[in-house]
Parts: structure tokens; sequence; C-alpha cells
């Protein structure tokens, strides 16, 4: 067993039982099947109500057109070229994005035709030795585009972006920071108020998250998953698995900060549980590792979100999400509520009982959810694309969104966005 914990049971059917809380008066059931226990906070995300137990399968080709804006390659290529380091992070989705579109049936060479304009800028391939994104540049690399396509095309200024859509996978989207509290105080960018947002980033009533934003999951290399699969036969032994950082001494030393707290404590209360396969090391059997899990842990870090979530689905691991208020990826698509576990920050504590106390056919209902090949599907971004892929649950949301209300289009004069608004160093010339 991976870090010399034992391993439980065999596919997911045998475990030690728990006690379940006795209460006075029966206690709530949470929609991951277990009955919560007594005082515990019910954690409150945003999901779309859903029976059916499928993803929505819609075929956007022909319910809207797509432009595509040829930009300078500084934007985009020659960022690639500069350091490929960036097609292979979890940032990628704004430059496969843009590959998908310019072989896309819904692409359209006559703007005038077009519901919807697309800008090819890639943010977060400004990386740092250790290929980290470098997110300070990005609202001027940003701006830089946006003034590029005001002043070339007529289309930006007839809605001031508002028929206009970009990709922004930033850990807080368009605020353009990793940490929170510098996001929450720098905002949206204010050039993209009007546009329509596609990001990984999602947290109910944020400021990093506006109405109307399409949530989509990070990048996660399909290939490279692909070649790690097990036979579909491998028992789950492993109970509750996790691989990642607990504390982040480097950017948050005093410790509370990060992941507010969560993952410190599923270090504190369960390093020592041996139903939980936990460690900040990361295996070379990682994948494998997933894929005998029954459940992955998804907890939040800097941001809400983390490629475990994609990673979890993809292997059928049920994912355990720790992440207050979070909006999930394709929220009005995909049956969040039918293959995974809310826990709330607050209840990390009780992580175990939580999880013991679920039903077994509960958990045998998720698994055979999780093993429908739309599920995973919808979470990847493969080369070259996949009908049902994540690609087009992007293209389904924005067709959604159709027809434009007339109130997008400003009047002569109308003026709906200021330029010179933001931090100075946002106005410096990129």
């Amino acid at each position: 067993a991976a870090g010399g914990r034992r391993r439980w049971g065999s596919r997911g059917r045998c475990w030690p039982s728990r006690p379940r809380s006795r209460c006075s008066s029966p206690a709530p059931t949470s929609s991951s099947g277990a009955r919560t226990p007594r005082g515990s906070k019910v954690c409150n995300y945003a999901r779309f109500s859903w029976s059916a137990g499928d993803v929505l399968e819609d075929d956007p080709v022909g319910r809207l057109k797509v432009y595509v804006y040829e930009l300078p390659t500084k934007y985009n290529k020659k960022m690639v070229a500069k350091d490929s380091r960036c097609l292979s992070h979890m940032f990628a989705a704004e430059i496969f994005m843009h590959r998908f579109l310019l072989s896309s049936a819904i692409r359209t060479m006559n703007p005038e035709e077009a519901d919807w304009f697309y800008t090819p800028v890639y943010t977060t391939c400004d990386l740092t030795p250790w290929g980290h994104p470098l997110p300070f540049k990005s609202p001027r690399i940003m701006r830089s585009a946006v003034q590029f396509i005001s002043s070339h095309w007529p289309y930006w200024n007839r809605t001031a972006g508002a028929d206009h859509f970009f990709v922004v996978p930033h850990d807080f989207g368009a605020c353009f920071h990793y940490q929170e509290e510098k996001a929450i105080e720098r905002g949206i960018l204010p050039l993209l108020r009007r546009a329509t947002l596609v990001q990984t980033f999602g947290q109910k009533d944020h400021v990093c998250l506006k109405e109307g934003s399409i949530n989509i999951p990070p990048y996660a290399p399909p290939q490279k998953m692909k070649t790690h699969l097990v036979p579909p036969e491998t028992p789950r032994s492993i109970f509750v698995y996790f691989r990642g950082l607990f504390y982040d001494t480097a950017n948050d030393p005093e410790g509370g900060y990060y992941a507010r707290g969560a993952r410190a404590s599923v270090w504190e209360n369960f390093k020592n549980n041996p139903l939980f396969d936990i460690s900040t090391d990361h295996p070379p059997t990682y994948y494998e590792d997933m894929q005998r899990a029954i459940f992955c842990l998804c907890p939040l870090g800097w941001a809400p979100w983390s490629p475990r979530l994609v990673e979890a689905v993809v292997f059928g691991c049920i994912p355990v999400i720790i992440a207050d208020d979070i909006v999930l990826p394709f929220a009005d698509a995909i049956p969040w509520d039918e293959i995974g576990v809310f826990v709330a920050e607050d209840d990390v504590p009780k992580l175990d009982t939580i999880l013991t106390s679920i039903p077994m056919e509960v958990i045998l209902r998720k698994q055979r959810l999780l093993a429908n090949p739309s599920m995973k599907q919808a979470m990847l971004f493969p080369q070259p694309a996949q009908p049902g892929d994540a690609f087009h649950q992007i293209l389904n949301g924005l067709a959604r969104k159709l027809p434009h209300s007339k109130s997008v289009y400003l009047t002569p004069g109308q003026k709906a966005l200021n330029w010179t608004q933001g931090p100075k160093g946002d106005l410096k010339p990129w």
C-alpha cells in the first residue's frame, strides 16, 4: 500500500462499519446520500437540479456561429513557441479552445453572420522558471488585445464586448491574481465586464465570477491519462485517496489562509487514519492509484477548483468536493449531485464519519454513473475534438445564451466601458 497505509475492501464493497449519529429527530440527508452528522454545516454549492443522471448531450452545430479574430501571433502562437510548457499545464484550455475553433464547423469567416466573437489571447503562457503562470502581465496583454480588435474591426464597439467571449483560466478568472484577497481587490478587468467569460474559477456570490459566465474544467492531458488506464476489473481497495499540498509554507508561512485551512484539517485529522491514503508525495502511480480508490478528495487550494476534479471523474473515483459555494464545470449539463459527495469546509474533521455512513447502494450508483463515457468526455479537451467533449459543452453553453437581447447593442454615442479604469500598472502598454 502506498505510504504504508492499510487498504480496505474490494471494488468498493467492504470496509469497517461505523455507527451513525443518534439524534432525537432524523438527521438531514445530504446530496451524497449520507446522513449529515449532528451539528454539521450544510454545504452550500451552486448546481443544477438533475434527476436523469446523465450528461446533457446537445449538438451545437447549426445553433451558433463564431468568428475568430486573427490577432498578431505575439498574443498567442509566439507565446507557445517561447515556452511550450503552457501546452501541458492546467490552464491550457485557452490554447486548445483556439485550436479547436479554427477547424470547427461552427466557425464562420463572415463576421456579419457571427453570433459570437472570439479573441485568441493566451494570458497564462507567461511562466516562471518553475512553470507557474505570472498573472501580473495578463491584464496588460488582455487590454492590448481588446484595443487591437476594437481598432481593427467594428464589432467590439457596437456592443462593448457583450457578444464576445474570452477564455480566462486563471485561478480567479479575469481578476488575474492567484491569491483570493488580492483578486477580490482587483476585481474583473473592467474592459471584460460586458463580455462572456469562459473560466475555471467558480464560486457563488464572488466578485470574480460575473453573471452569465461559463464554468469549465481545468485542462488535464487526455492522452497522458489514457496511457495510465488500468483494467476495469481492478479492485478499488483504497478507501480515500489524496496527493498534494496540505500547507503552502512558501506563500502562506503563518498558515490558515491556504485552502482556508481545509487541507491542513485533512492532514491533522486523518494522517494516521488507515482509511485515508493521503500524502504530499506524488508517485509515478498517481493515476493508477486513483483508479484503485473509492473516494478522491478534491479540496480547494488557493482557488476552489483543481485538476483533481477532472482526474477523479475520468478515473471513476467518486470526487469528494470540499469547497464551500463552488460553482462546478458545466453545472447545467453534468449531474454533479449524482456523481459527487459534497462536504463543507467546517465539516472536514467529520470526513471519516460522513464517508463511511454513505449507503453502499449510493456508492455503487455513483460508480455506475462515473463509468458512463459521456461523463468523462465532458471533462476533457481531446485532440482532435470528439462529440460531447468540453469544447462542445462550451459551445452548448454559448448557444443557450442566444439570441442576444437588443440591450447588448449600444446606441450612437453611448459609452458602456471606462478604458482608463483599473490599477495604474494595468494601463501600461504591453
